[in-house]
């Protein structure tokens, strides 16, 4: 995640060194992010669905070990 932030935040940079400002410099980099942030929203709880990555109204780059809604751990196998 932190590569492709630094790769956005690069291709802005670069187009506005040689384009000028570009609004679709920016929409682009907001693209890349959501892309590769996708699959982010489909690391759920497999007891009652909640996103491992949620913290409250906060978003973390790292999974919780243990649900914080039902307290299941994340970390076992799935077998």
């Amino acid at each position: 995640m932190m590569g492709v932030l630094a790769l956005a935040v690069l291709l802005v940079v670069v187009v506005d060194r040689f384009h000028g400002h570009s609004s679709l410099a920016f929409a682009a980099a907001i693209v890349l992010l959501v892309i590769a942030n996708a699959p982010m929203l489909r690391f759920n709880c497999p007891a009652c669905g909640k996103n491992a990555f949620f913290r409250g109204i906060f978003v973390v780059p790292w999974p919780n070990r243990v649900c914080t809604s039902c307290g299941h751990d994340l970390d076992r196998s799935a077998t």
